[in-house]
């Protein structure tokens, strides 16, 4: 029993995955130190207590009953020996027994009844003498120490239970002495100061120490690549060098492990996603082949899943803030190590879709895309778009929107608006999404049996049947998801969409989330059902009108309201003058500062407004569109300029009527009103486009180009044609292509030819040639020997 207790417990191999060398080291020595001094201290205690007993017994006058002798043979014997030594007691004098009498009243604390709280001497003198005080004390021989007993099992007898008991070594003090002196010598020897090292010599240690992991990263990770089915195991042991302890490297050893783990899960993960076996698959017997894949694909879902918890746990160890006992890694390498471990979640978010504990990564991802970090929220919404614009078939996308729009709920619509805007890069579109389904599944049309008996011999009939049945036997192999399967998904994700859409609109109509929600409305306003478009366009002209939305944001209500009216909406009888009119007064809030991105805007309104409903715009409604356009093309920058006049051309083209602004002439009665702002009403037809001539003078070469082309006319043909760079492409993409946003004119501007300083000061190139000839003869004929006289030339003048 002894043995078993005092062995050495050995640490268990998960115990030695957790722990590298030099923290087991570390621990034996605590151990032994800690072994060291609590046996130090049990000496010393032992030491003390073996004097105090000494004291006490070598003053104590009678020495007292022993415990051990409780036995009744044993206790009429004593008492005979007491009665025995009573005997001379009898034969002493009356003064012999009075004195023996003081003295026991007399007697230490070793005699005395410890009930009485009275002081033992209590009549004693303040002058009476030390050697008085010294006589009146009980003389007591020097008797040998009492032995401390060891308890045996006891033995039962007919007369009962007989204890048994042995005594206990009693060690030297030399002994102990030589003991104390060996376990000083040894502090002394653990106490040695290590020597420190240099800067210098730390960061040649720690470049060491960092290639050696880097080599045993490398070689591990290699293995696993070559052999992943073989050495699934040394997965184990790269990630349990994620728990890296040595402070000069852990950090730097961390990070390269994840990334190392993640590029090793994004190679090794197959293309399809891992069930749990039954316990009938698990029973039936296999062959040593399908065994070993089955090892390696739970080996490979266990380590991926405590590879996501470990780096759940470096993002929670972050947000606390909290050190941990080991303390090897500093608050502020929490933060590296945070990133580290988002962008590897993010990179396996969009990479391995497919597989295992996606929607345990989604969870983790979308409150992140919501983090005070812009760095964190910024990568989390990248690798979001990243999985809307590759997800063909949509059910990714499906899990993503449902834990944002609970998230969105959650926080009462307090998010930042970038979250919403990764909505925009759903692949649902009608046009894709028939498209993406005619490449999964081409309509297969086998030959019936009829067609083959006119067409084919018995043996060609007999090798049909055989391509056929392979034919559809790879169809099904293929697994190939349905038309059917993808449109359900795509409109439960839509519902789920306009759901969130419409609670902002409701709820929080001044959120800053309403931009992001107008937006998306705009671009998915064709997938609505044709139920909401009254009760929406109503909304969405309330917040026009209420004033409380930016420039921008009535915008994109404008846009909202004609997509919605281009699409499904042509069958409604709807009139939005109100829109059009909105539009036409606001244009002219934009200019050449913060306000010029919006042009974007507006040239995508103009298209979805004007162009694709032709029909039901008015001519006058047309003509004042493109004179307030022209008008506007003066004070933007130099893209915004190029959009607006491409904008203008188009219009051209699709009103022929409009060419008229290009004449002086009036059209009709009435005078142009340019402060007016109903566009129906304010005689655009009697004004002329005068800017052209101002654009035509630009400093941008484009600008100058569109101009000339607009004012002959917009030809498609002839001198003042456009190249067709510029005529095919729309306004949009004209305003990108040309953008200033790198502070530079694309294409350059030129310079404008230097002159020289004396032919700059020269007044005569500023006046004209016949008044230049007239101020010489003037100044030729004057005498300049003759006084002036100013008079004189008055009173004629004046005759005059």
């Amino acid at each position: 029993m002894k043995a078993r207790r005092n062995k050495k417990q050995i640490p268990s191999f998960r115990k030695l995955l957790k722990t590298s060398k030099v923290k087991l080291e570390n621990k034996l020595k605590n151990k032994q130190f800690k072994q060291q001094s609590t046996l130090k201290k049990y000496r010393k205690e032992q030491r003390k207590l073996r004097q105090a007993v000494k004291d006490a017994v070598s003053k104590k006058p009678i020495p007292l009953e022993d415990p051990r002798e409780k036995q009744p043979g044993k206790r009429i014997e004593r008492e005979e020996e007491e009665e025995e030594e009573a005997l001379p007691l009898d034969m002493m004098d009356e003064d012999d027994l009075q004195l023996m009498r003081d003295l026991g009243q007399r007697a230490s604390f070793l005699t005395r009844d410890l009930s009485s709280s009275e002081p033992v001497h209590v009549k004693k003198r303040k002058q009476e003498r030390i050697i008085e005080k010294y006589e009146k004390i009980p003389r007591t021989l020097q008797t040998a120490p009492e032995k401390e007993l060891i308890h045996l099992l006891p033995i039962k007898d007919k007369s009962g239970i007989i204890p048994q008991t042995r005594e206990k070594p009693v060690t030297d003090n030399n002994q102990d002495e030589e003991d104390e002196e060996e376990m000083e010598l040894e502090e002394e020897i653990i106490e040695d100061p290590i020597r420190e090292l240099t800067l210098e010599e730390h960061l040649i240690e720690r470049r060491k120490k960092l290639q050696e992991k880097k080599m045993h990263i490398a070689a591990l990770a290699s293995a696993i690549l070559s052999d992943p089915e073989s050495n699934i195991k040394k997965l184990k042991e790269l990630r349990s060098m994620l728990m890296e302890q040595d402070p000069d490297v852990a950090v730097t050893v961390r990070k390269l492990v994840i990334v190392s783990l993640m590029e090793l899960f994004k190679d090794i993960t197959p293309s399809y996603k891992i069930r749990p076996l039954t316990e009938a698959e698990k029973s039936t017997k296999i062959r040593k082949e399908t065994q070993k894949l089955r090892e390696f694909e739970e080996g490979l879902v266990s380590q991926y899943k405590f590879y996501l918890e470990n780096l759940e746990q470096m993002i929670k160890d972050w947000k606390q803030r909290k050190l941990k006992k080991s303390n090897v890694v500093s608050l502020k390498a929490y933060k590296g190590l945070a990133e580290v471990a988002v962008k590897s979640l993010c990179e396996l978010l969009v990479a391995l879709s497919h597989f295992n504990f996606h929607n345990n990564i989604i969870v983790l991802i979308v409150p992140l895309m919501n983090d005070v970090s812009k760095s964190i929220s910024e990568m989390c919404c990248e690798a979001v778009k990243k999985l809307f614009k590759q997800d063909k078939l949509g059910q990714a996308s499906l899990g993503v929107i449902k834990v944002i729009s609970g998230f969105v709920k959650g926080r009462n619509y307090e998010v930042r608006p970038e979250m919403l805007k990764t909505f925009l890069c759903l692949r649902i579109k009608e046009v894709e999404v028939k498209k993406d389904t005619e490449d999964i599944n081409k309509p297969k049309k086998f030959m019936t049996f009829k067609e083959k008996r006119k067409t084919l011999s018995r043996m060609q009939r007999k090798w049909k049947k055989a391509e056929e049945k392979l034919e559809r036997e790879l169809l099904e192999a293929e697994a190939s998801e349905s038309t059917e399967k993808k449109l359900k998904l795509h409109t439960e994700t839509l519902n789920i969409v306009f759901v969130t859409y419409f609670r902002i609109l409701k709820k929080a109509q001044r959120s800053p989330l309403l931009p992001a929600v107008l937006e998306g409305l705009a671009k998915f306003a064709h997938l609505i059902n044709v139920e909401f478009f009254d009760d929406l366009l109503v909304v969405l002209h309330t917040l026009i009108e209420s004033g409380d939305l930016s420039y921008q944001e009535s915008l994109h209500c404008v846009q909202t309201a004609f997509h919605i009216l281009s699409g499904q909406g042509d069958v409604l009888n709807i009139d939005p003058m109100k829109f059009y009119t909105h539009l036409y007064k606001t244009l002219f809030k934009l200019h050449a500062g913060a306000t010029n991105e919006g042009v974007e805007t507006v040239l995508q309104c103009l298209d979805v407004m004007l162009t694709k409903r032709r029909k039901q715009v008015s001519q006058q409604r047309a003509l004042a569109f493109i004179k307030r356009l022209c008008t506007l093309a003066l004070h933007v920058l130099p893209n915004s300029s190029i959009g607006i006049l491409a904008t203008n051309r188009i219009l051209m083209h699709t009103f022929p009527k409009t060419d008229l602004l290009l004449d002086n002439e009036s059209q009709g009665s009435g005078v142009f009103l340019p402060e007016l702002d109903e566009p129906e009403y304010c005689n655009a037809q009697n004004t002329a486009l005068w800017e052209l001539h101002a654009l035509r003078r630009h400093y941008h070469p484009i600008v100058q180009r569109f101009a000339a082309h607009l004012i002959a006319g917009a030809p498609s043909e002839g001198s003042e044609a456009l190249k067709p760079d510029l005529s095919r492409r729309s306004a949009t993409e004209l305003f990108e292509t040309y953008s200033m946003a790198a502070m530079t004119f694309n294409p350059p501007v030129q310079s404008s030819s230097s002159k020289r300083k004396d032919e700059v000061l020269q007044g005569d190139a500023f006046l004209n040639e016949d008044l230049n000839q007239l101020i010489k003869r003037h100044c030729s004929e004057v005498a300049t020997h003759l006084p002036l006289d100013f008079s004189r030339y008055s009173t004629t003048s004046l005759r005059r």
